[in-house]
């Protein structure tokens, strides 16, 4: 994959972006509530697959050579063993499946892109939620069922979450027309 000039500035933006959605976070046991997921599901529309999930990519890999760049100013390898890693990883996914969604025709469509938007936020659950089980059991060795990590991993940020689906979308039906068609 040939990547332009403005190809990087793009990932570097929503790299960026990213990181500033973690740093404006409120805390909630394991995991917090952040803007993280709003940059990274518009970073599928905007930026499409590829692009996309390689702001991810380029976020999650600066966070873990040492820059402090993940929720609560974290960051270095000893992160992959925060309960809220997987939902990190869940980023990079959803990010290009976001992209392939959203970006399946030609014309911008706001019903297609908000499903785009929910399907990205159930892939970063899907990665979240179950590397958090496992890791609050067999690293913390703290005890908890499955139902309670799906509760405190995913129901309580539903609502949150589809307001930031609602949000990106609106944005990316406003920023595609114009910026991001060749």
């Amino acid at each position: 994959m040939k990547i332009s000039t403005k190809d990087m500035v793009l990932v570097s933006l929503f790299t960026a972006l990213t990181a500033i959605g973690a740093f404006l976070s409120i805390p909630l046991g394991n995991v917090p509530i952040t803007l993280q997921t709003l940059f990274t599901i518009l970073s599928g529309l905007i930026l499409g697959p590829k692009l996309g999930s390689l702001s991810q990519l380029v976020y999650v890999i600066l966070g873990l050579c040492g820059i402090r760049i993940f929720a609560g100013f974290s960051g270095g390898p000893q992160t992959v063993f925060s309960p809220s890693f997987g939902f990190l990883i869940g980023f990079i996914f959803a990010a290009y499946i976001v992209g392939i969604i959203g970006n399946a025709e030609k014309k911008v469509n706001f019903k297609k892109m908000f499903l785009a938007a929910l399907a990205g936020t159930a892939v970063i659950y899907a990665f979240g939620v179950p590397y958090m089980y496992l890791i609050l059991n067999k690293v913390l060795l703290k005890e908890i069922s499955f139902a309670t990590a799906l509760k405190t991993g995913c129901i309580i940020f539903l609502p949150g979450d589809l307001i930031k689906c609602f949000v990106a979308t609106y944005v990316a039906t406003k920023v595609v027309p114009k910026f991001c068609k060749n």
